[in-house]
């Protein structure tokens, strides 16, 4: 049965109430009645009209609650986070237009999610696909280009003169030393590890690269077995411990940083911890790449928790 509209009610029960207040102010007017005189008359249509201003208020402060409680829901509302939920528990009790009023409102935050994710996606996808390119680029161009130039130099420093010898062997020295930064940086835009070994081999090596080029001591732990886990949520992972490294590197001033891996009954999990100075959260969006771990991570439904209180550390778990 279609249950009745806040309108509806409002209107039945001032329909009920004037009726009372006029059959009262009939029976005071009535000279046969003991109401006849005209201060008993006023007290009787002033208790009628308090009795509907009262009834008016409760009816429309108990019907109107929910509104109130939907609207909070829809000021808390936070698309930064995986899924959606008012927290207005099942709603039974709320009239037919609050009920569609949240029902549409949770179908536009269900779209805007939907849209969210799916370019986020393609976004995602195609940075990574850029990314792939110039470290293609990087490696099978410049690379030879550089090992080119590497042979010229050796065979440039065996005609050469004497006096030449030392300024050649700085210049193949330089060369070199570009080079490994090339590999460097091309290993950093697309991971062969990650392609080829998978997640857990891939943080190894960024674990050990972290270690043997800085004076943190990094570890790296995992447990479970990865290799069921998708593409996509591999790559998510990687790039959250590339950036959450990259933190602790350039920011955080820490002597230890730990990274565990591990595979749950429910996905997967991964935590990045430090004994960093750590930030304040107001300062959290500056630099740190902490939007776009939190997009990387709404991309596979996952969710990202960061703690950090200075000057204990930072640590950053990301659940999928």
């Amino acid at each position: 049965m279609r249950r009745r509209t806040l309108l509806t009610r409002v209107l039945i029960a001032n329909l009920l109430l004037v009726s009372v207040a006029v059959v009262a102010a009939g029976l005071a007017s009535n000279p046969n009645t003991q109401f006849g005189d005209e201060s008993t008359v006023g007290l009787v249509l002033a208790f009628a009209i308090a009795l509907t201003i009262l009834v008016n208020l409760f009816m429309i402060q108990r019907r109107f609650e929910p509104l109130e409680r939907l609207i909070d829901a829809m000021e808390r509302a936070d698309l930064a986070r995986s899924g959606v939920d008012l927290g207005l528990g099942d709603g039974r009790s709320d009239t037919e237009e609050i009920q569609r009023l949240e029902a549409a409102f949770r179908r536009m935050l269900e779209r805007l999610d939907a849209e969210r994710r799916r370019t986020s996606s393609a976004a995602l996808q195609a940075m990574e696909e850029e990314r792939a390119r110039v470290a293609r680029d990087l490696h099978d161009e410049v690379n030879q280009s550089l090992t080119g130039v590497l042979l010229h130099l050796e065979a440039a420093r065996e005609k050469a003169p004497p006096e030449l010898d030392r300024e050649l062997a700085e210049t193949k020295g330089m060369a070199n030393s570009a080079m490994t930064e090339l590999l460097t940086l091309a290993r950093a835009l697309r991971p062969t590890a990650l392609d080829d070994l998978g997640l857990k081999a891939a943080l190894a090596a960024l674990v050990e690269e972290i270690g043997r080029t800085t004076e943190i001591d990094a570890s790296f732990e995992s447990e479970g077995d990865f290799s069921e886990v998708g593409e996509e949520t591999q790559l998510v992972a990687y790039r959250v411990a590339q950036e959450a490294l990259s933190n602790v590197q350039q920011h955080s001033g820490a002597e230890h940083v730990r990274v565990r891996l591990l595979r749950t009954h429910t996905g997967l999990e991964m935590t990045v911890s430090d004994d960093g100075h750590g930030f304040e959260f107001d300062a959290e969006e500056s630099g740190l790449g902490v939007p776009g771990m939190r997009e990387r991570a709404l991309l596979v439904g996952g969710e990202l928790e960061i703690e950090s209180q200075p000057p204990v550390g930072t640590r950053i778990r990301l659940r999928v």
